[in-house]
């Protein structure tokens, strides 16, 4: 019997143990639903996304993501045409959903620590990059909190839940 196969086989096993030490699981890995969404102008509490607000947050194992962030309540276009709205209707759907994707990075704990933003349909986010001091996601189990300042100092809070 050769000794090398049983150093090898150690050798790995060793190793990956210690890779497995290293690196954690992604802890924001998935999809998510948006529970609630908070926004804090000058003190006050109010609903960012309406009183029904609906979005899905989706991390990929690659390392990229799709937020989408809705108000189910923003009033159905007279026209039925997307490209034909009125000037408060199209002001009306922009100021009240939003849409972007991207890649995100974790650190090694499994933990966020950065995003960049590849599309949105809001032109001035695209090739923006948060890194956790910009933009904070905290797991605790099947739910996350989400929170950032905007540019003018307005917080934003949007609590997830793991989509099963």
């Amino acid at each position: 019997m050769s000794i090398r196969p049983i150093i090898l086989a150690l050798a790995l096993s060793i190793s990956s143990s210690a890779l497995a030490q290293t690196t954690a699981e992604n802890q924001i890995v998935g999809t998510w639903r948006m529970m609630s969404a908070t926004i804090d102008p000058g003190g006050k509490n109010i609903a960012a996304y309406g009183k029904s607000p609906n979005g899905l947050l989706v991390f990929t194992p690659d390392m990229r993501f799709v937020e989408v962030l809705t108000d189910a309540d923003v009033p159905r276009f007279a026209s039925n045409a997307r490209g034909e709205g009125t000037d408060d209707e199209n002001r009306m759907a922009m100021s009240r959903n939003i849409g972007f994707f991207g890649t995100y990075t974790v650190d090694e704990k499994g933990e966020f620590s950065g995003n960049r933003v590849d599309g949105a349909t809001f032109p001035n986010w695209v090739g923006s990059v948060r890194t956790r001091d910009d933009l904070r996601l905290i797991v605790d189990g099947d739910r996350m909190t989400e929170q950032f300042r905007r540019p003018e100092g307005t917080e934003i809070r949007i609590e997830w839940q793991r989509v099963k």
